[in-house]
């Protein structure tokens, strides 16, 4: 998830807070933004709502384009 790390690291967010925040491991949140692990759908939701971005940007890591 491309846009995850991307995100975390623009805000200057460690890991840890938002695991925490987030009610997951930082474990779980090294292997999302790592791609080694796809998170939940209500987990996705809840990134969303966590980082004010659309889902579309946090696993491609760019806003949804119309075509």
């Amino acid at each position: 998830m491309i846009g995850l790390r991307v995100i975390r690291k623009q805000r200057n967010l460690n890991q840890l807070k938002v695991a925490t925040d987030l009610h997951i491991s930082r474990e779980s949140l090294s292997y999302y933004e790592s791609g080694k692990r796809e998170p939940s759908l209500s987990l996705l939701v809840r990134m969303s709502e966590y980082f004010n971005v659309s889902i579309h940007y946090l696993i491609t890591g760019k806003e949804f384009e119309k075509k």
